[in-house]
């Protein structure tokens, strides 16, 4: 259902974050998201917008490319 959430995954291990500290910094950027739908998104079970694919990385800090 999506592409990306193994490498949210990864990009999240990466940089020492919980499932919960991503889903907050995805709140501050106005993304109203929970630890579990974060991890619908990781595990694949949920279909995932541009948009959000936007806050995703900017949530990461790294480029969207970076994501596929």
């Amino acid at each position: 259902m999506n592409l990306i959430g193994p490498n949210v995954k990864v990009f999240r291990d990466q940089q020492g974050l919980t499932q919960s500290e991503l889903a907050a910094r995805c709140n501050l950027l106005d993304w109203d998201i929970s630890r579990g739908t974060l991890a619908k998104i990781e595990s694949r079970v949920r279909r995932v917008t541009d948009y959000e694919v936007v806050l995703l990385a900017k949530a990461l800090k790294i480029d969207i490319e970076q994501l596929f």
